[in-house]
C-alpha cells in the first residue's frame, strides 16, 4: 500500500491582518510569508468551494482588501 500524500504545509497567519491593506501590498506580505497561491477575487464573484491548502483569497473592492480566508 503506498503512502498517503502529505498536504503542503500552510504559513501560521492570521488573514484578518490583511484586511484593509491595498491588494498588491497586501499580495506581496502574504506571498514573503509563503503563501503559495493567492487569489484576488471582486465582491460577489462566483467560485468553487474547494480547498487548496497554502492558498489565501483577498476580496477587494476598490483596490483595498475587505476580506480574507485560507484555502
Amino acid at each position: 500500500m503506498s503512502p498517503l500524500p502529505t498536504p503542503s504545509s500552510q504559513p501560521d497567519d492570521a488573514p484578518e491582518a490583511y484586511v484593509g491593506l491595498d491588494a498588491a501590498g497586501a499580495e506581496r506580505l502574504a506571498r514573503e510569508r509563503g503563501w503559495t497561491t493567492v487569489r484576488a477575487l471582486a465582491p460577489g464573484s462566483i467560485i468553487t468551494m474547494e480547498y487548496l491548502a497554502g492558498r489565501l483569497n483577498f476580496e477587494v473592492d476598490k483596490d483595498t482588501v475587505i476580506r480574507c480566508w485560507k484555502g
